[in-house]
């Protein structure tokens, strides 16, 4: 980057971006190259789909504790029935609140939202290496927005095969209620996604390859960054089988072609034109994207957590080459796993085997973490903020998920809990429970940074412990269910005897949930309100040592208004060598200090 004047910090300035907005309203804030603007809008969207999907959950939770009452706001769609809905509208509200959440919430508000706003704060770029390629990642999103939206409302429903969309119940039209053009629009909708985010990967990694600022080695980036990094390398490498099984389920239902169809199927008394292809190969094809998806959708979490950790415990982050390496380790590990999705589909024992000892292998990288996270806390001076409350949740939560996830790992177990709501309860600690907390720490800690004021700290420690009651209330109780083998996706198990005993456990659950639901209310009103009525944050409110911090509250075009220069690693807290607490990674060393301490390119 070419410089031009001396800035404030000593440091020359940097220019104002290549690429300034035309200034309009539409090119400065709608399609806006700025990777900030970029970000807020993956935010913003992000939200509103997690609003959608929350609203989904609470129906689905309904109907699993008062199953066949007349269900709020929804039963006025089914007059006819008193209310009630119908079976097969239940399997349709699984299948799309799975859907929202995973591909139009987590996916995009992680790798989106802030893998757009933080790279190049984080690593001392102006902007992102392809801003065009960027804002069409955002724009992509759209036709998948649209598409999933009116999946609701075409004829013959909703897509009602589960988000997993398992052959031949998704592949052939005929197979069930749901399976017409709500599908279509599902498959559609899913290629969509995925471009998205392949924009976003190819986006990220050429960013951080070559766009950072001199000094910034590899081994000085912070943890966000080497987890978008290595999110991005999972989404270069899975995507792309994910995307040919989605065209060849088109082709399936739309041209009559045989990839995921038995020989003689008969569907509905209806005769399948082709055939000779494999179910099985479609839950390959799909688990081969979507267990690399899971760590997709926890890794960034994972490193925007150790950020908040290190910042508000005043202490070095513990181990920081075992914690790079364990992320690597986990992303490696998550190619070589995916089958532990299909142990009882009849594989091979020693196949299951294989995959049985792989996945339990992934628990020493996460253990790794885990008590790195816990040493960084160990004997610091913790400050409990509202960002610090949900990263520390999300170590606790990130723990109960990861052990119940062990128990699935052996072949012999999960023979008996597959398809239970064991299952529910572990993917929801990981990725609600876990994700979620990290993601909402996140927003708390880079607020300011974002909107350049402060979010209300009293509401949000209300929101926390509110959210961490209530949310444990849903889920916990989930492994309970799972244990006395309660089946998932059953719109009434009661009718069988043997689960009777449990729907007061659901109803304890549900009323947990609409709880849940309505705490985010208070997260909204801090939100909105403070975006225009918090007190002003200044650069640094934090007291931390990123580059991010270093930028004005909020960025202009082009981030820095002087050239970044990176001296050290992004966790300098408590250094004696400064009289305050934390040593900015822009900050020289003193000139006492022998020369090659202060080396810019880490010799």
């Amino acid at each position: 980057m070419s410089t031009t004047t001396v800035g404030s910090h000593g440091h020359e300035a940097a220019p104002a971006a290549a690429h300034l907005s035309l200034g309009q309203f539409l090119g400065k804030y709608v399609f806006s190259r700025d990777h900030k603007v970029i970000g807020i809008q993956f935010l913003f969207s992000t939200l509103l789909w997690f609003f959608v999907g929350g609203l989904l959950a609470l129906a689905v939770r309904w109907q699993v504790a008062y199953p066949w009452s007349p269900m709020p706001i929804l039963g006025a769609l089914f007059r006819e029935q008193g209310g009630q809905i119908t079976p097969e509208f239940y399997t349709m509200l699984v299948t799309m609140h799975a859907t929202v959440m995973i591909f139009l919430v987590i996916i995009p508000i992680l790798a989106g939202a802030f893998g757009n706003f933080l790279i190049p704060l984080m690593i001392g770029a102006d902007d992102m290496a392809f801003p065009t390629l960027n804002m069409l990642s955002y724009w992509f999103m759209w036709p998948a927005f649209i598409c999933f939206g009116s999946a609701f409302f075409v004829n013959g429903g909703g897509p009602a095969a589960g988000w997993t969309v398992y052959a031949t119940l998704s592949s052939n039209p005929a197979a069930a209620p749901g399976s017409h053009m709500g599908q279509n629009l599902w498959l559609i909708g899913l290629t969509c996604v995925g471009i998205s985010s392949m924009m976003g990967s190819v986006n990220y990694m050429t960013t951080i390859i070559n766009m950072r600022a001199p000094g910034m080695t590899m081994f000085r980036l912070p943890m966000t960054i080497w987890a978008m990094f290595i999110t991005a390398i999972l989404q270069a490498f899975a995507l792309p089988v994910l995307t040919a099984a989605g065209f060849m389920q088109l082709m399936d239902r739309l041209l009559g072609t045989g990839f995921f169809t038995p020989a003689g199927s008969i569907i509905n008394n209806t005769m399948h034109t082709a055939g000779g292809g494999q179910p099985l190969l479609w839950q390959h094809l799909f688990w081969f994207y979507s267990h690399p998806a899971v760590y997709i959708m926890i890794l960034p979490a994972m490193g925007m957590v150790s950020d908040i950790i290190s910042c508000f415990s005043r202490k070095p982050l513990f181990g920081y080459k075992p914690m790079v390496y364990s992320i690597a380790g986990i992303a490696g590990l998550g190619f070589v796993v995916w089958g532990h999705h299909m142990f009882i589909s009849g594989m091979n024992p020693a196949l299951g085997m294989t995959f049985m000892v792989s996945t339990m292998m992934i628990a020493l990288p996460s253990a790794i973490k885990v008590f790195n996270w816990l040493g960084t806390l160990w004997g610091a001076k913790i400050q409990f903020t509202t960002p610090m409350l949900f990263a520390v949740s999300f170590v606790s939560m990130f723990i109960i998920g990861g052990l119940s996830g062990i128990f699935m790992a052996a072949t012999p177990i999960d023979i008996y809990i597959h398809d239970t709501y064991f299952i529910v309860a572990h993917f929801h600690y990981v990725l609600f429970a876990g994700t979620a907390m990290g993601v909402t720490g996140g927003i708390y800690f880079w607020f300011p940074k974002m909107f350049g004021r402060m979010m209300n700290e009293f509401w949000g420690k209300v929101h926390f412990f509110l959210m961490f009651i209530f949310l444990n209330g849903v889920f916990y109780p989930m492994h309970i269910l799972g244990a006395n083998g309660f089946p998932r996706r059953y719109a009434d198990a009661y009718h069988f005897f043997t689960f009777s005993h449990l729907q007061p456990l659901n109803i304890f659950m549900t009323w947990c949930a609409i709880a849940l639901v309505a705490t985010q209310f208070i997260f909204i009103g801090n939100f909105f309100y403070s975006m225009f009525f918090g007190p002003k944050a200044g650069r640094n409110p934090w007291h931390a040592n990123g580059l991010e911090w270093t930028a004005p509250s909020p960025p202009g075009h082009g981030n820095f208004d002087f050239q970044p220069i990176v001296y050290r690693g992004p966790y300098e807290y408590g250094s004696p060598e400064t009289t305050e607490d934390y040593y900015p990674q822009i900050q020289p060393p003193p000139a006492d200090l022998p020369h090659d301490a202060g080396d810019p390119h880490g010799h």
